[in-house]
């Protein structure tokens, strides 16, 4: 029986507030992201790069977020979602096993709201896991539509025996995720709401993860500290057996 630890968490692209009163937290962040200790790290709002933050802040990280963020020994990957007028944010996935495999697929809904899923293939103790990275819409109908599309994928995709994780921001305070991810066999690693948004005041849960033959054992939020001021989110931390 082999433990794996997985965490989600929407990093804000490392820089919280707005206009002169912003702050950049990508370093606090590389240090929280540490002590995790997670098998799997699933982020949301990863910048890849941007002129315009980079020029404004002078200790801005030269390489990439996700590059930034992993700790020694794990693997990162990244798959933009949005391109922008300075730069390009997206998905990522921090992994302490070896990575086989990855793909991204495109899940925007309309122009205004670009959005993707990421998909990576782990190696854990002999065995394949899948990991899809998503961050859903703003609006329920696209949302509708973008878990339809989900579940498209995850027929298609994935093998119906294999171990999967579905993580990320789904933005949604209902039970829609539940019902729809439900309805194909995936499970929640919380048994009732647990509030991830906003940081400071928590009031809801937006953030999941959901899994299929896994099973799950433990689930905790962090809060005090730093963790009000990193993100608008709090990390979603979820611990599975996998036989």
């Amino acid at each position: 029986m082999t433990l794996l630890r997985v965490v989600t968490y929407n990093i804000h692209k490392g820089v919280q507030g707005i206009g002169p009163r912003r702050r950049l937290e990508i370093h606090n962040l590389a240090h929280a992201v540490a002590q995790l200790d997670a098998d799997i790290v699933c982020l949301q709002e990863v910048r890849k790069m941007h002129h315009g933050e980079a020029q404004y802040f002078p200790h801005w990280p030269e390489l990439p977020q996700a590059d930034f963020l992993a700790p020694d020994g794990y693997e990162a990957v990244y798959r933009t979602n949005a391109y922008t007028k300075h730069g390009e944010h997206g998905n990522a996935m921090l992994s302490r096993w070896p990575v086989l495999n990855h793909q991204h697929e495109d899940m925007s809904d309309h122009r205004f709201e670009q959005r993707g899923l990421l998909h990576v293939e782990v190696q854990t103790n002999g065995h394949t896991v899948h990991v899809v990275v998503v961050h859903l819409g703003l609006i329920k109908a696209s949302r509708v539509r973008q878990l339809v599309q989900l579940k498209r994928y995850i027929a298609r995709e994935i093998p119906s025996g294999a171990p999967l994780v579905i993580a990320g921001d789904f933005n949604d305070w209902g039970q829609l995720v539940h019902e729809s991810l439900g309805a194909i066999g995936l499970q929640s690693c919380t048994q009732e709401a647990v509030a991830t948004f906003p940081s400071r005041l928590p009031l809801g849960q937006l953030d999941h993860i959901f899994v299929r033959h896994l099973v799950p054992r433990s689930v905790h939020v962090p809060r005090g500290g730093n963790w009000g001021r990193m993100s608008d989110h709090l990390p979603l931390i979820a611990e599975f057996d996998l036989s």
